[in-house]
């Protein structure tokens, strides 16, 4: 009975994919495709991505799980087992350091969402000073800083449903904007020519500098790797679930695509890129609205759905990954002992003050920018260049596994050869890695040099912690 009781629970192939597909997937991922490669041509972009990035990506990734099954620290546990103490920090380092830019973006976003939700129009809002508003924002951002330090974890709750409700409202688009023609054949909608011609992109300086987007869009699928061994038959149900996960992603950024083909010409998105970029989203659900004469209604729900998701996600990106990096065994050894100071609600108080003076730094230079919807056109462009970042970390541990393989064992493999698996590791790495190099050009100088020094930076005192830490050892 208790055996049977056990099989029972076992994850389904297809409950994981949508597990998975709610987790790497949201709207966002098909309007920034659409507004940074041209319309519908993005399509031919998605389908070489899926294809030869995100498969073996998932794949590895359910390695790994399978292998390190008892480790709960993620990638940094995969990085300590194959690689050493020593690595393992950076790499739970990286993975903190990516969340810095991340977290600056999220209070940009989320009183742009809170101005769409309260006045249904950012006319306004984008005509303030900018130092104003990022004066705003950070005096927010501290706030929230507090916040995290009070260890408040309906948080996560708010996080869940915001991140649900989202994920209903992206599907949600997609149906109504492709029944739109039949359901409201007066509609003024657009044609989407779908001709290869038409969709073969132009390989510009403009398109490769932009795929870190891509690559920023499909990663992430390391958080499942739990539930690999929670599956009845993992060698065989892992990877139709991750081919499943591949094949609804890419039916949805292909089907999201021509919808917004339906409503947006790729040449007014050109005339006033940086306003499509911070606005693209609420006016697809305001057009959306006035199709089936709901007037603002789906705006304001995505709006509303996006302020607490912005807000709330804020809060938890302080608190989770500082967690994770000074929680782990590795931050003993390699980090000042003043970080590790715990508060009574086990925050991490001079952890938190580390990531408001760094956070805060972004939101503040970012006064001078000129305009509101620049601010968050950059802060795009900057998450998508160091989030991937801790990527990096997902090939090189399945590359190290596959060379020390006789000294691990797992109950499922991406490939038999290990020459082919690293041969795959190897290639994910070097895209994730390009990507990131090239997403760092930019024609604006302010940008460019943001998208410099953040990551150097941030790398920067990587290093110097466990310098100091020696110091602290020796005094």
């Amino acid at each position: 009975m208790l055996t049977q009781a056990k099989e029972a629970k076992k994850i389904a192939w297809w409950t994981l994919a949508l597990m998975a597909f709610s987790t790497v997937w949201g709207f966002g991922n098909v309007v920034n495709g659409y507004i940074y490669f041209g319309g519908t041509k993005v399509i031919f972009s998605w389908v070489l991505m899926f294809l030869l990035y995100f498969v073996p990506y998932a794949l590895m990734v359910g390695e790994l799980g399978a292998v390190f099954k008892e480790s709960e620290g993620g990638v940094s546990s995969w990085v300590d087992a194959t690689m050493g103490p020593k690595i393992a920090y950076y790499a739970g380092w990286t993975y903190w350091a990516c969340h810095v830019a991340y977290i600056s973006s999220k209070g940009t976003g989320g009183l742009r969402a809170l101005a769409w939700a309260v006045f249904q129009s950012v006319d306004k809002f984008d005509a303030m000073n900018t130092m104003l508003v990022q004066g705003v924002t950070f005096i927010l951002f501290v706030f929230f800083c507090w916040l995290a330090s009070r260890g408040l974890s309906v948080l996560k709750l708010l996080a869940t449903i915001a991140g649900s409700t989202m994920f209903i409202m992206s599907i949600l688009y997609i149906l109504l904007m492709l029944a739109a023609p039949v359901l409201n054949p007066h509609a003024n909608l657009l044609s989407v020519d779908l001709s290869f011609k038409h969709l073969l992109p132009s390989f510009n300086v403009n398109y490769f500098t932009s795929l870190s987007i891509l690559v920023f869009a499909v990663g992430g699928c390391e958080k499942i790797s739990p539930y690999v061994n929670k599956m009845k038959h993992p060698s065989k149900d892992f990877p139709k679930g991750m081919i499943a996960l591949a094949i609804m992603v890419m039916v949805c950024a292909i089907l999201g695509t021509i919808a917004m083909g339906m409503m947006f010409n790729p040449k007014d998105i050109d005339a006033s890129f940086d306003s499509y970029v911070s606005n693209g989203a609420y006016w697809a659900f305001q057009k959306l609205g006035n199709y089936y004469h709901l007037g603002n209604s789906l705006m304001v729900i995505y709006a509303w759905t996006n302020v607490i998701g912005q807000f709330s996600t804020l809060v938890l990106s302080i608190d989770a990954p500082l967690r994770m990096l000074l929680g782990s065994k590795e931050a003993k050894e390699f980090i000042p002992t003043k970080l590790l100071k715990q508060n009574k609600y086990g925050a991490y108080t001079n952890g938190i003050w580390m990531v408001g003076i760094l956070s805060g730094a972004i939101i503040l230079v970012q006064s001078v920018v000129p305009g509101a919807t620049k601010v968050l056109t950059q802060l795009v462009k900057l998450n998508a260049t160091t989030m991937p970042l801790r990527y990096l970390w997902v090939f090189a541990a399945y590359i190290a596994l596959r060379m020390h393989k006789k000294h691990f064992q797992g109950s499922y493999q991406f490939v038999k050869n290990d020459k082919l698996a690293i041969f795959f590791g190897a290639w994910c790495f070097l895209v994730t890695a390009l990507c990131c190099l090239l997403g760092i050009y930019s024609p604006d100088p302010f940008t460019l040099a943001l998208n410099i020094l953040t990551p150097v930076i941030l790398t920067a005192l990587g290093i110097i912690l466990p310098i100091i830490k020696q110091h602290e050892k020796n005094s």
